[in-house]
């Protein structure tokens, strides 16, 4: 029974009790490590067999077969394998962990058909040409920092998968928005694609989007910013920029969601001139948990917040002290 990354090869009998079952209800109960649709695939190609026969999806089993799966992993993507630097937090023979920089594009669209991260996937891990996506099963924003899962196996990515669309995969941001929050809270509002600016996405009429859930806490309070963390229950595009957008406390540096940059009035020159230079949403994913693929342990990273931040938290801090303002930590 091997499951490799070009190839499979695994059995399973059919229990009585599944008898008078289709086949490719009975594969997904057996083979649950592999989606539904790839399932289907193997059973029309001929690579998932019963008792060495080649049967239909539809078709019904009796109970006590031998259900045989015999798959090459073809190629799944056609984007060229380029030499990236990438920052490699943890792996194995299953999951990759990446720290993603600022500036780097998860996957080739509109515009931006090379230099991404699955390029550098396809280069640094060649085998991952046969997963889909290359393994990647969620994505940062290009001016968004931080941690990133990739899965290795078809096994791997089903389970990750499963993990971010039951909502037990741990993931929290590190953000710096504007104004001063009065305490934590949580964001209960769907998300969809604005109605005029297809670039954006926006909080939907109620009926309309899909369900997201930001959780927020405060971390620290400064004259007219606030640093955040906030945890995601689920993973829709944009997020937390259109969500704290929303609730009137946009990102610091947020090109598309904080509208005309607000400098505050009678803000101190250092703090002026770091805002300003700023150029990017002020987020950074700093930390991971999920169930290991393989073993079905809980493992979690932490990833540094990236100098940019950390000079713009450094000097609000300062900022905050020098004012002589109630300074409080959480």
């Amino acid at each position: 029974m091997t499951d490799s990354h070009d190839s499979i090869n695994i059995s399973q009998q059919v229990p009585l009790e599944m008898g008078h079952k289709r086949l490719d209800q009975v594969a997904a109960k057996l083979f649950p490590d592999y989606s539904r649709s790839r399932i289907q695939q193997w059973i029309k190609d001929g690579e998932l067999t019963v008792d060495g026969e080649t049967f239909r999806p539809r078709d019904k089993l009796v109970g006590g077969e031998t259900l045989h799966i015999n798959a090459h992993l073809e190629a799944q993507e056609r984007w060229e394998a380029e030499d990236i630097e990438l920052d490699i937090v943890f792996e194995d023979d299953h999951i990759i962990v990446i720290n993603k920089p600022v500036g780097l594009v998860v996957h080739p669209g509109a515009g931006t058909p090379s230099g991404t991260l699955l390029n550098a996937l396809l280069h640094h891990y060649p085998e991952s040409a046969t997963l889909p996506r290359a393994g990647i099963v969620h994505r940062l924003d290009k001016d968004t920092s931080g941690l990133m899962v990739v899965a290795r196996t078809l096994a791997a990515q089903t389970s990750l998968a499963a993990q971010l669309q039951k909502r037990t995969m741990g993931r929290e941001y590190y953000a710096v928005c504007m104004g001063v929050m009065t305490g934590g809270g949580t964001i209960d509002e769907p998300i969809g694609r604005h109605p005029t600016h297809r670039t954006k996405m926006a909080v939907a009429p109620e009926g309309m989007g899909k369900d997201a859930v930001t959780h927020y806490r405060v971390e620290e309070r400064y004259v007219n910013h606030t640093l955040i963390r906030c945890k995601l229950e689920s993973g829709r595009t944009h997020q937390i920029r259109v969500h704290l957008s929303h609730i009137g406390y946009p990102l610091v540096g947020d090109p598309l969601y904080a509208g005309r940059s607000r400098l505050p009035k009678g803000v101190n020159v250092e703090v002026l001139d770091v805002l300003k230079i700023f150029k990017r949403q002020a987020l950074h994913a700093g930390h991971l948990e999920l169930e290991h693929p393989e073993t079905g342990s809980m493992v979690s990273w932490e990833a540094e917040i990236p100098d940019d931040m950390l000079e713009l938290i450094e000097v609000l801090h300062e900022d905050m002290k020098e004012t002589g303002a109630n300074e409080e930590e959480y």
